[in-house]
């Protein structure tokens, strides 16, 4: 017994040490973060400079509007010679980079207000995304209509027609800027389209701009809908990379934006880790 004991009081004394050094480190951790002053927006940090200074997000946007020169030739090559072809686009992370309006929200500590949006909106100085303007300025080229259907209230679009005119975006003027009215299903704006022209192709950073039916999430934060679609992406409609927001986040607060100490926690026990 005695050597048994002695065997375990050195291994007890590591496993002390052990638990204090964790629990010194926790702390250090702990006083760290107490120090830095956090932004209510600081989750969207990381997502936020990804946008904004990584290489790899310029390199999806080529990557995405080069499938959609590809998916558009294709669809020509079996429009008939009367058809009047269109592409469809989003505009917000679609056509126009809005990430310093994310960016500003965590420098100046503030939270999403329409008020604000409305503000940067109004500069009318988002610069288009990488690789928009040779995508359509390629699709004008093959004699291709473009429209630009947004969320974006009706009340942005004299500010959005500037922005667009300012970075020589082609069909930009009323006719081919929709603008959301009372509701923020974009079908019915797809069907006026569709009465006219023969839509080829869409182009967005929600799913929701392809199909309304990713407005409701309910159910595995409608993972299972993007697996059922999985073969029409590429070839009926093209995502854009969007980090930052989106009914993705949505669908995390199950429909409903509660307060930021809420969507923290709710955030965290949304992520899946692995056992200890």
């Amino acid at each position: 017994m005695k050597k048994i004991a002695l065997i375990l009081i050195p291994v007890a004394i590591v496993l002390a040490l052990a638990f204090k050094n964790n629990e010194s480190e926790k702390t250090q951790a702990n006083s760290v973060c107490d120090s830095l002053k956090m932004s209510a927006e600081e989750h969207l940090v990381m997502s936020v400079l990804w946008y904004q200074k990584s290489a790899e997000m310029r390199a999806c946007y080529y990557q995405s509007f080069n499938m959609a020169r590809m998916a558009l030739d294709n669809k020509l090559k079996n429009a008939g010679p009367t058809d009047k072809n269109a592409v469809v686009l989003d505009v917000d992370e679609t056509v126009l980079d809005n990430s310093p309006f994310e960016a500003n929200m965590i420098l100046t500590d503030s939270a999403y207000t329409a008020k604000s949006w409305k503000f940067w909106t109004n500069k009318a100085v988002a610069k288009p995304t990488p690789g928009v303007l040779d995508f359509l300025n390629y699709a004008k080229s093959k004699g291709v209509i473009i429209f630009y259907v947004t969320n974006r209230d009706i009340t942005d679009r004299a500010a959005t027609l500037k922005n667009m005119l300012n970075e020589k975006f082609p069909f930009a003027d009323t006719t081919h800027i929709l603008c959301q009215k009372k509701q923020s299903d974009k079908t019915g704006r797809y069907k006026s389209i569709a009465e006219n022209y023969k839509i080829l192709l869409t182009i967005g950073d929600n799913l929701r701009d392809y199909n309304e039916i990713f407005g409701h999430r309910k159910t595995n934060y409608g993972l299972n809908m993007a697996d059922s679609l999985k073969n029409r992406f590429g070839s009926e409609f093209i995502i854009i990379p969007n980090p930052m927001y989106g009914d993705w986040e949505k669908a995390i607060y199950s429909g409903i934006f509660p307060s930021e100490v809420e969507k923290n926690k709710i955030r965290k026990a949304a992520l899946q880790g692995y056992e200890h």
